[in-house]
């Protein structure tokens, strides 16, 4: 009887044993699991996220970096192109400026010389015509005169200078516009140029004067010369 609860002691005790180690087995390797897994996990769970939200920031910071860039690209694009567009504009401008005073749709003013032609009750000499005034004008035209007028109207390569009725009422007209004299033509140029070509041996000026017309001619350091008011109008060309 005794041997038999001892025995049941030594078994419980066993048991109580067995379960004690169990129980302390299985608490270390709970503590175990917590210190690798609960925290080592959870440590490498927050490295795992910085890195992952380092990465999502790096590539923001790429996308946008790549943005500025094309953006920046775009701006240099522009504004080179802006640069260009204005200096194109600039050119043609000039350009256009340009062939507007050739053509004579610009006021422009330089120095050079003024012829003044007035009339004589000289039967003899007669009324200065529009021959006379042509004749100037090519004069001035050879010695380089870049603008010239006849009273206040601008002589283009298409004006008129015609004569209306060659008796004692008749009168010149200039680009379709009657003018009286005394007849002031005005031209831009060389003044030294221009003059040697109307004075000198052979110029015309110097004929009419020897012929007894009332010629002078005054140099202007800033003459004036208003633009060609008409329309230039072609028949043929297109």
């Amino acid at each position: 009887m005794k041997n038999s609860v001892k025995s049941e002691k030594i078994t419980m005790a066993i048991a109580i044993a067995i379960s004690c180690f169990a129980l302390v087995l299985i608490m270390f390797m709970q503590f175990k699991i917590v210190n690798q897994t609960d925290i080592t996990a959870i440590e490498n769970m927050r490295e795992t996220e910085l890195r992952t939200e380092l990465a999502n920031w790096k590539a923001k910071y790429e996308e946008t970096e790549l943005k500025y860039q094309e953006v920046a690209t775009k701006i240099e694009e522009y504004k080179q192109t802006k640069q260009s567009n204005e200096e194109t504009e600039e050119v043609v401008n000039k350009e256009l400026r340009q062939v507007n005073m050739t053509l004579g749709k610009t006021d422009v003013e330089g120095e050079g010389i003024q012829v003044t032609l007035r009339e004589k009750e000289n039967e003899e000499l007669g009324k200065i015509k529009s021959e006379n005034l042509l004749v100037i004008v090519n004069s001035l035209k050879q010695a380089g005169a870049e603008a010239i007028s006849i009273n206040e109207e601008r002589i283009i390569n298409m004006s008129d200078i015609v004569t209306i009725n060659n008796n004692f009422n008749g009168f010149i007209k200039v680009n379709g516009q009657r003018i009286l004299p005394p007849y002031v033509i005005k031209a831009i140029g060389n003044q030294t140029y221009i003059e040697s070509a109307l004075l000198g041996n052979g110029g015309y000026v110097d004929e009419l004067k020897k012929l007894g017309y009332d010629v002078s001619i005054e140099k202007i350091n800033r003459l004036k010369i208003p633009k060609y008011n008409d329309e230039i109008k072609t028949k043929y060309m297109e």
